[in-house]
C-alpha cells in the first residue's frame, strides 16, 4: 500500500496520478489527511499526558515523606483522573489507525509515469515485435482439436474429475509439460535466479502481503476450515519468504524462481475466448521474483523483460511486447509489460507473461526492508515479479503454430527436454 509519507506530502500528485488508473481518490485522501491529523494530535496531548502523568507519580513519594497527605491525595485523585481521559485518547488513536489503515487498504498503487492513458487493453502499447509468423494451411486445427487428434489433453475427463477449467494432460501432452516446466527452471537458474519450491497454500497475512487481499478474495479459492488459500500464483508465497525481513544493501537484487500450479477461480468468465487452454482455474506456470533497491528496480525490470523475451525467443515463437495502459494495469502495479504470442491457427494473440514492478507497495505491506550501506538506515524495497512462463497459451501456441501433415514439430531448444521431436 502507499505509505502515509508519500500520501501526505504530496496529496494532489497522488490525485492525479491515481487517476490515470481511472480511480478518483480525491474524497479517501481527504479523509486520510483528516484522520492523519488527528492521529498526530492525540498522539502529541497523549504523550504530554503520560510525561505529565509520569512526573505527577513521582511526587507522590516525596509528598507522604514530607507528611503532606492532603497534597499526595489531591495528586492520586489527579493521576487517577489523567488515566482515564489516557484511556479515551488511547481508544481514539486505535481507531483512527483502523480506520487509516482501512482506508489505505482501498487505495491502488501509483502508476509509473511512463504509464500511458487508456481505459482497456486495446488502448495498451505495442513497445517491440519479433519472430516469424507461421503460414498454416487453410484447414488448421486450434490447440483443443489437435490435442483430442493426438490425445493430448482430455478437457471431458478433467470435467468428470473436478470441473472445467481442470484438464488431463496424458502421454506425450504431460511429458511436453514436464519438459517446459524443465525448460524454463533450468533457463533461470543459469540467469541467476535462486529455485524455490514454495506451498501451494497460504495464510491470509500472505495474501494481504502481496495485494491479493482484500482486492481480488473472490478470485481465490478459500479452504474455509483452516483459513488458507491455493496460490493465484507462485509471486504469493516467494515473495512472502522476504515478509517482515530486513536485507543488507549488499544481498540485493534478491532473485528467486518458483514452479508452481496456479488457482484461479475466473469467475464470470466465458465464450470462445476461454476455449481449451486460453483460460483455465488450475494451470502450471514458473515464475520470477526480484526483491531491490529503489535506485536499481526500473534496471532489474528491463532485465526480466529481456529475460522472458529469449524465451519465447528459444521456443520459435511469434511474440510482442505491451506496455499497458492505466486502465488495463493492475491495482499492485506500478508498470507492467505484458507478452504475448501468436496463436496461428485461433489468428489471434495469447498473453503469456506479465512482468510488473510494485515499487515499495507490497514492501509497504510486507514490511520488507533493507539496511542501507552508507548511513545503516533501513529503507523499503521494492518488490518485482514476471511470469517467466505461464504454459497453458504457451503450449496453445506451440501445437497450433507447429503443426504439420507429419505431426505437431517440437522446438530446437525443447527437443533434450521432451525426449522426442514429433508428436504424431
Amino acid at each position: 500500500m502507499l505509505t502515509l509519507k508519500v500520501i501526505t506530502e504530496n496529496p494532489e500528485e497522488v490525485i492525479r496520478r491515481l487517476a490515470k488508473k481511472h480511480f478518483d481518490g480525491k474524497e479517501i485522501i481527504g479523509k486520510i489527511i483528516d484522520l492523519d491529523k488527528t492521529r498526530r494530535s492525540t498522539q502529541v496531548a497523549l504523550d504530554a499526558n503520560l510525561a505529565e502523568l509520569n512526573k505527577i507519580s513521582k511526587s507522590i513519594g516525596a509528598l507522604m515523606k514530607e507528611g503532606r497527605k492532603e497534597e499526595a491525595e489531591a495528586a492520586r485523585a489527579k493521576v487517577s483522573q489523567m488515566k482515564e481521559g489516557n484511556k479515551e485518547m488511547e481508544a481514539t488513536l486505535r481507531d483512527a489507525e483502523q480506520q487509516l489503515h482501512d482506508l489505505l487498504v482501498l487505495i491502488p498503487n501509483m502508476p509509473h509515469e511512463s504509464v500511458p492513458e487508456g481505459t482497456c487493453a486495446e488502448d495498451n502499447v505495442c513497445e517491440k515485435m519479433g519472430g516469424i509468423m507461421p503460414e498454416l494451411p487453410g484447414d488448421a486445427l486450434p490447440h483443443w482439436e489437435l490435442a483430442k487428434k493426438y490425445d493430448l489433453i482430455d478437457f471431458e475427463l478433467g470435467v468428470k474429475i473436478t470441473g472445467a477449467g481442470f484438464p488431463v494432460y496424458k502421454g506425450k501432452g504431460a511429458r511436453l509439460q514436464r519438459a517446459l516446466i524443465n525448460f524454463f527452471l533450468d533457463n533461470a537458474r543459469e540467469a541467476g535466479y535462486l529455485e524455490i519450491q514454495p506451498p501451494y497454500m497460504v495464510n491470509a497475512d500472505s495474501g494481504y502481503g502481496t495485494g491479493q487481499l482484500p482486492d481480488k478474495e473472490g478470485q481465490m479459492y478459500h479452504a474455509n476450515l483452516d483459513d488458507l488459500y491455493l496460490i493465484p500464483t507462485a509471486e504469493v508465497p516467494v515473495t512472502n519468504i522476504y515478509r517482515d525481513v530486513i536485507l543488507n544493501e549488499a544481498e540485493l537484487p534478491v532473485k528467486n524462481t518458483a514452479y508452481s500450479a496456479c488457482f484461479r477461480r475466473e469467475a464470470g468468465s466465458y465464450g470462445k475466448d476461454v476455449r481449451g487452454l486460453n483460460r483455465l482455474h488450475q494451470f502450471d506456470k514458473v515464475e520470477i521474483v526480484r526483491i531491490d533497491t529503489p535506485q536499481h528496480s526500473y534496471q532489474s525490470l528491463q532485465e526480466m523483460v529481456d529475460y522472458v523475451r529469449t524465451l519465447v525467443e528459444k521456443l520459435e515463437l511469434p511474440w510482442r511486447i505491451l506496455r499497458l495502459c492505466g486502465g488495463d494495469i493492475s491495482f499492485t502495479s506500478a508498470l507492467t509489460f505484458d507478452f504475448e504470442v501468436f496463436s496461428a491457427a485461433q489468428k489471434r494473440w495469447l498473453e503469456v507473461s506479465s512482468v510488473s514492478n510494485f515499487e515499495s507497495y507490497q514492501a509497504n505491506r510486507l514490511k520488507c526492508r533493507y539496511r542501507t550501506e552508507s548511513d545503516r538506515k533501513t529503507q523499503l524495497c521494492h518488490t518485482l515479479n514476471g511470469s517467466a512462463l505461464a504454459l497453458p497459451r504457451i503450449v496453445a501456441a506451440l501445437l497450433e503454430n507447429n503443426q504439420t501433415p507429419e505431426g505437431i514439430r517440437i522446438p530446437k531448444a525443447l527437443i533434450p527436454y521432451t525426449g522426442f521431436e514429433l508428436i504424431d
